[in-house]
């Protein structure tokens, strides 16, 4: 069983993505382009699939504002399941401030 690391990893999916654009193929590397020890060494280094074609540079990285936009309405939805989205004072709060002026 060979060691694999991060570069290890990043070479991988390159070396198949320049494999499939040769042989006339327009697609990302897939998971099942690979044997599982190699799946699971690109994963382990680089993260769920997607990422991992991002961390390759095969595929744009995901916009940093829809990211975030996610991580606010987690944490809102979070508050309100728990009951106390008035008494958390958070980054909203300013603008529930200034709209109930």
């Amino acid at each position: 069983m060979k060691r694999y690391d991060k570069n290890d990893a990043i070479s991988m999916l390159t070396e198949k993505a320049r494999e499939l654009s040769l042989a006339g193929e327009d697609r990302l590397p897939r998971r099942s382009d690979f044997d599982a020890e190699s799946v699971v060494a690109i994963k382990s280094h680089l993260g769920p699939w997607p990422r991992a074609l991002e961390a390759a540079g095969l595929k744009p990285p995901r916009p940093y504002d829809r990211l975030e936009k996610n991580r606010r309405r987690r944490a809102e939805s979070r508050r309100r399941r728990r009951g106390c989205a008035d008494n958390v004072r958070g980054a909203d709060s300013e603008y529930k401030e200034e709209t109930e002026k």
